[in-house]
Parts: structure tokens; C-alpha cells; sequence
């Protein structure tokens, strides 16, 4: 995605109260008058955030699209049968009756329109759904001549709003190309504004494909393993890192090719392929045995794949290749012990 070029063409705001005090909605009367300079602070603040977002979504509802309201919606924006700004009262009325649940924070809602965006080497337009809810105090200093003052606001931070959605225009029979950012991505809370609010399906494409593989890979790995085999924690370490670089080391997944080389042992196999069956029909999820690899979403697991062993409160051994060079004992007063092997110290 490049958002160089964009430009926000519109943008109306909105104050979404909160259920748990009974606040009320606030709905705007007109559209946001904006001078050209802070249209653009805007637009950075609103699209850098989504420049490595990878993971897309569909609008989708059980039923059918037609009964997905914020579909609807953009629908509308996008083809100028309604007015932007009727639009975004609109949006803003299903927010409020989508935030029921108690720890949903009262907060501005802004819904943008933006034009050439590009995506997958495409200029198309947006629409962007934004929150801001959490507020920062900062000194404000005054200057009158030789006089100075400071008095403190709170206002909204500049580099991060908390909830928010891009809607390319495009795709529109599959409910069109979605991305999201939710910075509360735990609890209920959390559920409301991709599901309750915004009726979103994530897109089985290659960035899902492979994250999901990954997440199947390292539960196994971490929670099941052990379970049933004789394993140390080096041990699986060792079968975490040697997962990321066979991800890393091929374009292509191929479900066996990946058992032989990472897992190669036949019992652990049979243990992994049940494992997996299990998960996925628990998890009611996806995944083919044969795909392309996305580099981004093996960027995005590589970071929580731990390869980190940690000893008591004393130290912490990175394991990061040859499980071989290391040994693990016990010596002759019960202590346990690692012996660790090596050429060069840097």
C-alpha cells in the first residue's frame, strides 16, 4: 500500500458516549472544515498506521451482504447516492447501538472518505471509519511579549488513534477489501468492533494461510509436545526455530515436505497431524496443505516464537541454531546444568 498521494476528501465527526454511564450520542451538523495543512497531518494520522497491516477482511453476515449495515453504508458513499455526510451519521447511530458491552470507552468517531490510494499497484478510493477514545495531558505555554503561561489540556495523541477500518473500493460482491487496527485486542471488548459493529470475515489468502499454520505449529509445539514425548525445553525451542526457517527458506508450503524436514520424526508426525486435525475443527479454520508463503505474516510470527530459554531468575540462553552444542545434566549434588559449545566470543 502507498498513501502518498491520497487525499482526504471528507471527514465528519461524531461523539459516541458511553453505555456503562448513559451518555448520549452527539451527532455533528455539517462535515469537518479543514484547511489544506491539516488535512494533511490528518491523513498521515488516520493511513500510516495501516501502511504494514497485511491481514484483510470481508464484510460478510450469515445471511447475506444486504444485511451487513456499515456494507450498506459504504456502498452508498461510494457510489454518491447519499449525501457523505448523512452516511456518516448513519455509521455513527450503528456504533453507538453496537457498543453494549460495559468496557467499551465513550469516544469521536470519525468517518473519512480519501481519494488515490494505492493498492496492489491500483489508485482506488477509501473510506476509513476511525475511534479515538484514550486522551494524553500536555502543558500548553502562552506568550504574550515578556509574559509567559501554561495551562494543561488533554487532548487526543498524535501518532495513534484506538480503533480503525479502511474500506477499499474494490472487490464489492465479496464485500469488498477491508483492513482494521484494534489496539484493545483482548476480551469481549475487543469482539465488538470487528464482529458486532463492523461484521467482518477474515480473507483466506496466503498472509492467513500461513499465519495460521504457524499459530497451529507453535501451539503443538508449546502445549502438546511435551505431553507426549520425553522432550526438553531446548528441544522445542530448537523445533520452533527450525519451523520459522523452513518458512523462511521456501516460497512455497507443502504440508509434507514440512513434516519431513521439521518434525522428521515419525511419531511426532502422527502426534502433529492429529494435533492439527483437532485444532482446526475447534478453531473452525482453514488452512490447505500447499501454499504460497507470505513474508510478511512469517515477519509477524517470527517476533513470538520464543527462542529463549529461561534458568531460574539467573540467566537466559538464545537458542538460535545448532541444538547439538548444547547439553543438559545433572551434576553429582542434584544441580542441573547446560553445557554449551562455541568458536568465537564477540
Amino acid at each position: 500500500m502507498d498513501f502518498t498521494n491520497a487525499k482526504l476528501d471528507n471527514v465528519s465527526v461524531h461523539y459516541i458516549g458511553s453505555n456503562l454511564v448513559e451518555q448520549e450520542l452527539i451527532l455533528s451538523k455539517e462535515p469537518l472544515a479543514i484547511d489544506e495543512d491539516l488535512s494533511d497531518k490528518l491523513k498521515h494520522f488516520f493511513l500510516n498506521k495501516f501502511i504494514n497491516v497485511y491481514e484483510k477482511y470481508n464484510f460478510s453476515h450469515a445471511s447475506s451482504l444486504k444485511f451487513n449495515e456499515v456494507y450498506n453504508y459504504v456502498t452508498e458513499a461510494f457510489s454518491e447516492e447519499t449525501d457523505f455526510h448523512e452516511t456518516s451519521l448513519n455509521i455513527a447511530h450503528h456504533l453507538a447501538q453496537s457498543s453494549n458491552h460495559p468496557k467499551i470507552k465513550s469516544g469521536e468517531v470519525y468517518v473519512c472518505y480519501f481519494k488515490d490510494c494505492m493498492i496492489d499497484n491500483k489508485s482506488m478510493d477509501a473510506i476509513g471509519i476511525f475511534k479515538t477514545e484514550n486522551k494524553n495531558g500536555f502543558f500548553e505555554v502562552g506568550q504574550v511579549k515578556s509574559k509567559f503561561s501554561i495551562t494543561y489540556k488533554e487532548g487526543i495523541d498524535v501518532n495513534k488513534f484506538d480503533k480503525g477500518c479502511l474500506v477499499f473500493k474494490t472487490n464489492k460482491k465479496e464485500g469488498y477489501e477491508v483492513l482494521i487496527i484494534d489496539n484493545q485486542n483482548r476480551g469481549e471488548e475487543a469482539v465488538f468492533w470487528k464482529e458486532t459493529f463492523l461484521g467482518l470475515a477474515q480473507v483466506n489468502n496466503e498472509f492467513n494461510q500461513t499465519n495460521q499454520f504457524l499459530n497451529i505449529t507453535k501451539s503443538y509445539v508449546t502445549k502438546q509436545l511435551s505431553e507426549e514425548f520425553e522432550v526438553s525445553k531446548a528441544d522445542q525451542i530448537d523445533l520452533l526455530n527450525r519451523s520459522v526457517q523452513y518458512f523462511k527458506g521456501h516460497e512455497n508450503f507443502d504440508k509434507e515436505e514440512f513434516e519431513e524436514e521439521v518434525l522428521q520424526d515419525k511419531g511426532i508426525i502422527k502426534s502433529f497431524r492429529s494435533y492439527d486435525e483437532t485444532f482446526r475443527e475447534s478453531h473452525e479454520i482453514e488452512v490447505a496443505d500447499s501454499f504460497e508463503i507470505s513474508a510478511q505474516a512469517v515477519k509477524k510470527q517470527e517476533r513470538v516464537f520464543k527462542s529463549v530459554l529461561k534458568l531460574d531468575k539467573n540467566f537466559h540462553i538464545y537458542i538460535h541454531g545448532d541444538k547439538e552444542l548444547i547439553e543438559q545434566g545433572v551434576d553429582a549434588d542434584g544441580r542441573k546444568f547446560y553445557k554449551i559449545y562455541y568458536k568465537e566470543e564477540n
